[in-house]
Protein backbone atom coordinates (compact mmCIF):
# COMPACT_ATOMS: atom_id res chain seq x y z
CA UNK A 1 0.00 0.00 0.00
CA UNK A 2 2.73 2.43 0.91
CA UNK A 3 5.54 0.99 -1.14
CA UNK A 4 9.13 1.12 0.07
CA UNK A 5 9.42 3.11 3.27
CA UNK A 6 12.31 5.37 4.12
CA UNK A 7 13.53 5.59 7.69
CA UNK A 8 10.82 7.61 9.49
CA UNK A 9 13.05 10.49 10.55
CA UNK A 10 14.67 10.77 7.15
CA UNK A 11 11.26 10.54 5.48
CA UNK A 12 9.90 13.27 7.76
CA UNK A 13 12.83 15.56 6.95
CA UNK A 14 12.28 15.03 3.24
CA UNK A 15 8.55 15.71 3.62
CA UNK A 16 9.32 19.04 5.26
CA UNK A 17 11.88 19.94 2.61
CA UNK A 18 9.55 19.03 -0.25
CA UNK A 19 6.15 20.16 1.00
CA UNK A 20 7.00 22.93 3.49
CA UNK A 21 10.32 24.36 2.26
CA UNK A 22 9.66 27.86 3.58
CA UNK A 23 8.59 26.91 7.10
CA UNK A 24 10.64 28.11 10.06
CA UNK A 25 10.18 24.99 12.16
CA UNK A 26 8.88 21.43 12.10
CA UNK A 27 8.42 18.66 14.67
CA UNK A 28 7.97 14.92 14.17
CA UNK A 29 5.60 13.41 16.74
CA UNK A 30 3.51 10.30 17.24
CA UNK A 31 4.19 6.61 17.58
CA UNK A 32 7.47 6.56 15.64
CA UNK A 33 8.99 8.90 18.22
CA UNK A 34 7.62 6.93 21.18
CA UNK A 35 8.96 3.65 19.75
CA UNK A 36 5.41 2.32 19.32
CA UNK A 37 5.13 2.32 15.53
CA UNK A 38 3.16 -0.43 13.81
CA UNK A 39 2.71 -1.43 10.19
CA UNK A 40 -0.14 1.09 9.85
CA UNK A 41 1.52 3.96 11.71
CA UNK A 42 1.80 7.30 9.95
CA UNK A 43 4.08 10.29 10.40
CA UNK A 44 2.62 13.15 12.43
CA UNK A 45 4.43 16.35 11.51
CA UNK A 46 3.71 19.72 13.12
CA UNK A 47 4.83 22.62 10.94
CA UNK A 48 5.32 26.27 11.95
CA UNK A 49 5.27 28.88 9.20
CA UNK A 50 4.88 32.60 9.96
CA UNK A 51 3.51 33.20 6.45
CA UNK A 52 0.33 31.23 7.13
CA UNK A 53 -2.85 33.17 7.89
CA UNK A 54 -4.48 30.29 9.75
CA UNK A 55 -3.91 26.68 10.81
CA UNK A 56 -4.79 23.72 8.66
CA UNK A 57 -4.44 19.94 8.59
CA UNK A 58 -3.46 17.91 5.54
CA UNK A 59 -3.12 14.18 4.82
CA UNK A 60 -1.13 12.66 1.98
CA UNK A 61 1.25 9.81 1.11
CA UNK A 62 4.92 10.30 0.27
CA UNK A 63 8.24 8.52 0.74
CA UNK A 64 6.36 5.31 1.60
CA UNK A 65 4.46 6.82 4.52
CA UNK A 66 1.02 8.14 5.30
CA UNK A 67 1.60 11.74 6.40
CA UNK A 68 -0.55 13.78 8.78
CA UNK A 69 0.63 17.38 8.65
CA UNK A 70 -0.56 20.01 11.13
CA UNK A 71 0.42 23.46 9.89
CA UNK A 72 0.36 26.56 12.12
CA UNK A 73 1.78 30.04 12.34
CA UNK A 74 3.45 31.23 15.52
CA UNK A 75 0.22 32.31 17.20
CA UNK A 76 -2.52 30.09 15.73
CA UNK A 77 -1.27 26.98 17.54
CA UNK A 78 -2.16 28.60 20.87
CA UNK A 79 -5.91 28.21 20.36
CA UNK A 80 -5.34 24.47 19.86
CA UNK A 81 -3.31 24.27 23.05
CA UNK A 82 -6.05 26.10 24.95
CA UNK A 83 -8.92 24.14 23.42
CA UNK A 84 -7.25 20.79 24.01
CA UNK A 85 -6.51 21.69 27.62
CA UNK A 86 -10.11 22.78 28.21
CA UNK A 87 -11.39 19.46 26.83
CA UNK A 88 -8.75 17.61 28.89
CA UNK A 89 -7.66 15.86 25.67
CA UNK A 90 -4.17 17.28 24.99
CA UNK A 91 -3.56 16.02 21.46
CA UNK A 92 -1.61 19.05 20.23
CA UNK A 93 0.37 19.75 23.42
CA UNK A 94 1.32 16.07 23.62
CA UNK A 95 2.55 15.97 20.01
CA UNK A 96 4.65 19.09 20.43
CA UNK A 97 6.03 18.26 23.86
CA UNK A 98 7.19 14.76 22.95
CA UNK A 99 8.19 15.50 19.36
CA UNK A 100 11.57 15.56 17.68
CA UNK A 101 12.61 18.87 16.10
CA UNK A 102 13.19 18.37 12.38
CA UNK A 103 13.78 22.00 11.45
CA UNK A 104 14.55 25.08 13.53
CA UNK A 105 15.34 28.59 12.32
CA UNK A 106 17.64 29.22 15.28
CA UNK A 107 15.49 31.93 16.89
CA UNK A 108 14.52 29.75 19.84
CA UNK A 109 10.82 29.88 18.96
CA UNK A 110 10.44 26.13 18.47
CA UNK A 111 12.10 25.34 21.79
CA UNK A 112 9.83 27.91 23.46
CA UNK A 113 6.72 26.29 21.99
CA UNK A 114 7.90 22.86 23.11
CA UNK A 115 8.44 24.22 26.63
CA UNK A 116 4.95 25.74 26.58
CA UNK A 117 3.53 22.35 25.60
CA UNK A 118 5.49 20.53 28.32
CA UNK A 119 4.20 22.92 30.98
CA UNK A 120 0.62 22.26 29.87
CA UNK A 121 1.16 18.51 30.03
CA UNK A 122 2.80 18.69 33.45
CA UNK A 123 0.10 20.94 34.90
CA UNK A 124 -2.71 18.61 33.91
CA UNK A 125 -6.35 19.51 33.29
CA UNK A 126 -8.34 21.92 35.42
CA UNK A 127 -9.80 20.31 38.54
CA UNK A 128 -13.49 19.41 38.36
CA UNK A 129 -15.64 21.49 40.73
CA UNK A 130 -17.97 19.64 43.10
CA UNK A 131 -21.00 20.52 40.97
CA UNK A 132 -19.45 18.84 37.94
CA UNK A 133 -18.53 15.74 39.95
CA UNK A 134 -22.14 15.49 41.16
CA UNK A 135 -23.57 15.78 37.64
CA UNK A 136 -21.10 13.26 36.20
CA UNK A 137 -21.76 10.90 39.13
CA UNK A 138 -25.49 11.01 38.42
CA UNK A 139 -25.18 10.24 34.71
CA UNK A 140 -22.69 7.43 35.37
CA UNK A 141 -25.18 5.98 37.87
CA UNK A 142 -27.99 6.31 35.34
CA UNK A 143 -26.04 4.35 32.72
CA UNK A 144 -25.09 1.74 35.33
CA UNK A 145 -28.75 1.22 36.30
CA UNK A 146 -29.68 0.83 32.61
CA UNK A 147 -26.92 -1.74 32.24
CA UNK A 148 -28.00 -3.74 35.28
CA UNK A 149 -31.62 -3.93 34.16
CA UNK A 150 -31.13 -4.45 30.44
CA UNK A 151 -31.89 -7.90 28.95
CA UNK A 152 -31.46 -7.04 25.26
CA UNK A 153 -27.97 -8.06 24.09
CA UNK A 154 -27.71 -5.35 21.44
CA UNK A 155 -28.72 -2.63 23.89
CA UNK A 156 -26.37 -4.02 26.54
CA UNK A 157 -23.40 -3.70 24.21
CA UNK A 158 -23.98 -0.03 23.57
CA UNK A 159 -24.78 0.75 27.19
CA UNK A 160 -21.44 -0.91 28.03
CA UNK A 161 -19.75 1.36 25.49
CA UNK A 162 -21.26 4.37 27.26
CA UNK A 163 -20.19 3.05 30.66
CA UNK A 164 -16.62 2.59 29.44
CA UNK A 165 -16.50 6.20 28.26
CA UNK A 166 -18.14 7.66 31.37
CA UNK A 167 -16.19 5.53 33.85
CA UNK A 168 -12.89 6.41 32.20
CA UNK A 169 -13.80 10.11 32.21
CA UNK A 170 -14.91 10.09 35.86
CA UNK A 171 -11.90 8.15 37.14
CA UNK A 172 -9.38 10.15 35.13
CA UNK A 173 -10.76 13.61 35.80
CA UNK A 174 -11.39 13.10 39.52
CA UNK A 175 -7.74 12.04 39.75
CA UNK A 176 -6.50 15.09 37.85
CA UNK A 177 -5.49 13.16 34.74
CA UNK A 178 -5.74 13.88 31.03
CA UNK A 179 -8.27 11.98 28.95
CA UNK A 180 -7.50 9.92 25.89
CA UNK A 181 -9.46 9.10 22.76
CA UNK A 182 -9.50 5.72 20.99
CA UNK A 183 -6.20 3.92 21.77
CA UNK A 184 -5.21 6.80 24.03
CA UNK A 185 -7.96 5.85 26.51
CA UNK A 186 -5.89 2.88 27.60
CA UNK A 187 -2.54 4.61 27.16
CA UNK A 188 -3.59 7.53 29.36
CA UNK A 189 -5.14 5.30 32.02
CA UNK A 190 -2.14 3.00 32.05
CA UNK A 191 0.25 5.93 32.44
CA UNK A 192 -1.52 6.88 35.66
CA UNK A 193 -2.67 3.56 37.15
CA UNK A 194 -1.65 0.28 35.47
CA UNK A 195 -3.50 -1.85 38.03
CA UNK A 196 -6.79 -0.03 37.48
CA UNK A 197 -6.26 -0.20 33.71
CA UNK A 198 -5.84 -3.98 33.84
CA UNK A 199 -9.09 -4.31 35.81
CA UNK A 200 -10.83 -1.92 33.41
CA UNK A 201 -9.78 -3.89 30.33
CA UNK A 202 -10.60 -7.25 31.93
CA UNK A 203 -14.08 -6.13 32.99
CA UNK A 204 -15.14 -4.99 29.53
CA UNK A 205 -13.30 -7.79 27.73
CA UNK A 206 -15.14 -10.35 29.86
CA UNK A 207 -18.51 -8.77 29.13
CA UNK A 208 -17.95 -8.49 25.37
CA UNK A 209 -16.81 -12.13 25.22
CA UNK A 210 -19.26 -13.78 27.61
CA UNK A 211 -22.04 -11.32 28.48
CA UNK A 212 -21.08 -11.44 32.16
CA UNK A 213 -21.81 -8.02 33.70
CA UNK A 214 -20.55 -8.36 37.27
CA UNK A 215 -17.01 -7.10 36.69
CA UNK A 216 -18.21 -3.93 34.94
CA UNK A 217 -20.75 -3.29 37.69
CA UNK A 218 -18.10 -3.74 40.38
CA UNK A 219 -15.64 -1.53 38.50
CA UNK A 220 -18.11 1.36 38.12
CA UNK A 221 -19.26 1.13 41.73
CA UNK A 222 -15.61 1.21 42.83
CA UNK A 223 -15.01 4.34 40.74
CA UNK A 224 -18.03 6.04 42.32
CA UNK A 225 -17.38 4.96 45.91
CA UNK A 226 -14.91 7.72 46.96
CA UNK A 227 -17.54 10.31 45.98
CA UNK A 228 -20.50 8.78 47.78
CA UNK A 229 -21.31 5.89 45.49
CA UNK A 230 -24.18 5.79 42.98
CA UNK A 231 -26.40 8.87 42.98
CA UNK A 232 -30.10 9.09 42.18
CA UNK A 233 -32.25 10.27 45.07
CA UNK A 234 -31.77 13.95 45.78
CA UNK A 235 -30.13 14.84 42.49
CA UNK A 236 -31.42 18.06 40.91
CA UNK A 237 -30.23 19.97 37.87
CA UNK A 238 -31.51 23.47 37.03
CA UNK A 239 -34.27 23.58 39.65
CA UNK A 240 -32.95 26.65 41.45
CA UNK A 241 -32.90 28.67 38.23
CA UNK A 242 -36.37 27.47 37.26
CA UNK A 243 -37.92 28.58 40.55
CA UNK A 244 -35.96 31.82 41.00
Amino acid sequence: MKGLRLDPIEAAKQVVSKHFPNCQGAILAGSVIRGEATETSDLDIVVFDDQLNFSYRESFIDFGWNIEAFAHNFTSYQSFFIGDAERARPSMPRMVSEGLILKDDGTGRIDAIKKEARLIMEKGPEKWPEETITVKRYFLTDALDDFKGCTNRGEEIFIANTLAELANEFYSRTNGQWLGVSKWVIRSLNHFDPQFTACFVEAFDTFYKTGEKSKIIQLVETVLEPYGGPLFTGFSLGKSEATA
